[in-house]
């Protein structure tokens, strides 16, 4: 059961009830971030990365992972960052999601049992970036943060063996967008995969399959839909 707390606004002073999310590690366990009571929320004035997201510690298997940094959205139009302590909380795992601890699943698409994916809803860039984070973590790939290149478009993020590009723009993405990915890649030795809103030009489409680059639709809910059998591949597969 999700934790709920009251949090006041500090510029109109209303109160809200703010239910503590909970996020599920690449190992299938749910981590969820500790909201501090001895401090106030702040206001969101200037957005930075850092600050952004939150390290959290998972409990059953020890991964550290980059998650989004609670926050609430006041009726008076002021987004609230709600403080955390350094530590999180385990969360029960659904009865549906939980593996036997005994046995270790064979490879192959058909014998991978992964929790269902879990997003945020997309209504800022922001949001955007933070579903195609959590997507790659569900994936399987660790480590996820911002790329220290900026791409031609959109923003990078970044995983040991993975450079990956979300674009949150309204206009598809060009081949051009896809090639820039693919050589940046190439030059890090890494795999790619690209993100879109607006989805993909025929010649940006094309393109991908020759290259290989999984494309991926990122629809309102936050849930990343492949586009090419390359996606495909990687979201029946995994990391």
């Amino acid at each position: 059961m999700s934790e709920s707390v009251p949090v006041r606004c500090p510029a109109c002073r209303r109160e809200r009830l703010y239910t503590v999310p909970s996020y599920l590690c690449a190992c299938g366990a749910p981590v969820a971030p500790a909201l501090d009571p001895a401090a106030a929320p702040t206001a969101v004035v200037h957005r930075a990365w850092d600050e952004d997201w939150v390290t959290l510690h998972c409990v059953s298997c020890g991964r550290e992972g980059q998650w989004p940094h609670p926050e609430l959205g006041c009726p008076c139009g002021t987004a609230l960052r709600l403080p955390v302590t350094g530590g999180t909380r385990p969360r029960e795992p659904e009865p549906e999601t939980r593996e036997p601890e005994a046995q270790e699943p064979e490879p192959g698409p058909t014998t991978l049992h992964r929790p269902v994916f879990r997003s945020v809803a997309i209504r800022t860039a922001l949001d955007a970036v933070t579903a195609a984070a959590l997507y790659l973590r569900w994936l399987g790939h660790g480590d996820v943060r911002r790329a220290d290149q900026r791409p031609t478009s959109g923003i990078g993020l970044a995983a040991p063996g993975l450079l990956a590009q979300v674009d949150p723009s309204v206009r598809p993405a060009a081949l051009r967008d896809v090639e820039c990915l693919w050589l940046t890649a190439m030059a890090q030795s890494s795999d790619c995969v690209y993100f879109s809103l607006a989805g993909y030009a025929d010649e940006a489409r094309a393109g991908a399959d020759r290259l290989r680059v999984p494309l991926f639709l990122l629809d309102l809910t936050g849930t990343p839909r492949p586009v090419n059998a390359a996606a495909a591949a990687l979201d029946a597969r995994g990391a």
